[in-house]
């Protein structure tokens, strides 16, 4: 099972990718485009062309889970535009979960956090 904790980075890709990668596919992405380590332990998001779907690729020390969510209906209402060239944003783990049940992080109410790590 995957967890997402409160520690965890958690990287969205802006520009789509193509949704036939698997996780070797995704993995280089994750260095090629985004500049990052996938085997670091941070979350990767990934979205396709239509934004019905994401992918989600972390490491576990063991092996990589790969995880998709596809609305039956709709769009994602929410992703996130490039800042200044930019080809990622950083999330939280709680807006990565107000995301991935089709959510606006930006506009959701969150209490205040006890403690940042990092």
């Amino acid at each position: 099972m995957i967890q997402i904790t409160p520690q965890m980075v958690i990287y969205v890709a802006i520009a789509p990718v193509d949704f036939r990668k698997g996780i070797d596919g995704l993995a280089s992405c994750c260095k090629q485009i985004l500049g990052k380590d996938p085997f670091g332990g941070a979350v990767f998001l990934f979205r396709n062309r239509s934004v019905n779907s994401l992918k989600v690729l972390v490491y576990d020390g063991q092996g990589f889970w790969l995880c998709i969510k596809r609305l039956s209906k709709g769009r994602f209402s929410w992703w996130p535009k490039p800042a200044s060239g930019g080809v990622e944003v950083i999330l939280e783990a709680r807006e990565l979960q107000t995301l991935l049940w089709n959510g606006d992080p930006g506009l959701a109410c969150f209490s205040d956090t006890w403690r940042k790590i990092g």
